[in-house]
């Protein structure tokens, strides 16, 4: 238990200081590059994002790479694609590798994509309309990343990630006035490449399947397009999970009940509870629910999910009000 004194005594310490950081004010639209917070695994999502404490393979570099430690099998391979609101595409993809049956640790990648399409592109102008039509352009986001985690005891587990950050808005003009008579037009490119680090732990206390999960997200300096700095979208999360069947005598097939609890400080918006529950009947069918809360359109979420012959296809839908409906579809492969 004096592991978990420390691991408990680090998560708070660590939720404190960011809720120093918060201050007095309401935490709106602080951060940019926010498409790294959003959610396309089809079994986290289904859950409300609650799996820091959960083992999740590659794709738990998205989450807590920590819980890519336990890796059953020799590679694990994971794509999921999230059709997100306003049209737009999120796809990620990942893949963990446990050489020497894990001796040396466990290896991962992750690679995120989006998709946001055509956007029409105005600038001001002196005319009727106030403003000049410039055609269309497709911005562009993409993330890679490098993760490692391993066992330091048979109970507690470590994980980081590396991120290349890469957003693309395009060009645009900015007139600096040299005097009242002239001014001067330049043309600026609106590409930052930051580099971001995710980095968490897990502990399970062996008393059942009780486990305590932390990490830390999206660490990165402030960048800024043009004049305006902002930084990325960290996050710092603690969550527990366990399976309640571990504690009720059942003489059927083999089957679990999951739940998992994950606490948000996010630098962007207030503090949020997220809740999941991941039924499992014979290894092989998964029904999933999930509320976080704190959000105006998107409280519940849920999902199922199959598996056979070593692949698992999962599957979230989350209602999302004025916007309709969120679904992600993950496939997933271990051997």
């Amino acid at each position: 238990m004096k592991n978990f004194r420390y691991f408990f005594a680090a998560g708070l310490v660590l939720l404190l200081s960011g809720a120093g950081m918060a201050g007095d004010y309401e935490k709106l639209a602080q951060t940019g590059f926010n498409f790294l917070s959003v959610n396309s695994d089809g079994r986290a999502s289904a859950m409300a994002g609650a799996v820091t404490a959960l083992d999740m393979g590659s794709s738990a570099m998205f989450f807590n790479p920590a819980g890519m430690a336990r890796l059953n099998g020799f590679v694990h391979l994971s794509a999921s694609n999230n059709k997100w609101i306003a049209d737009i595409a999120h796809n990620t993809f990942s893949v963990a590798l446990s050489p020497s049956e894990g001796r040396f640790g466990v290896f991962g990648f992750s690679l995120q994509l989006v998709d946001y399409g055509e956007v029409q592109l105005t600038r001001v102008a002196d005319n009727d309309n106030s403003y000049e039509d410039m055609g269309t352009f497709e911005p562009s986001a993409t993330a890679f990343g490098l993760g490692y985690a391993r066992f330091l005891t048979d109970r507690f587990s470590v994980g980081g990630q590396i991120k290349y950050v890469r957003q693309d808005l395009g060009e645009n003009q900015i007139t600096t006035f040299v005097s009242s008579t002239q001014e001067d037009t330049s043309t600026v490119e609106n590409v930052l490449t930051p580099v971001a680090f995710d980095f968490g732990t897990q502990f399970r206390t062996g008393i059942k399947s009780l486990t305590f999960g932390m990490s830390v997200r999206n660490f990165s300096q402030e960048v800024k397009f043009a004049r305006e700095g902002f930084q990325l979208p960290l996050v710092f999360t603690i969550g527990v999970s366990a399976d309640l069947m571990d504690w009720i005598s059942w003489g059927g097939p083999k089957q679990s009940l999951m739940l998992a609890v994950d606490a948000n400080h996010d630098r962007s918006h207030p503090e949020q509870v997220m809740v999941g529950l991941d039924y499992c009947l014979m290894d092989m069918l998964s029904l999933r629910g999930g509320y976080v809360s704190g959000n105006d359109e998107d409280k519940f979420s849920f999902g199922v999910g199959v598996s056979y012959a070593g692949i698992l296809m999962d599957y979230a839908y989350t209602p999302y009000g004025i916007f309709n409906e969120i679904q992600r579809v993950s496939i997933r492969f271990s051997m």
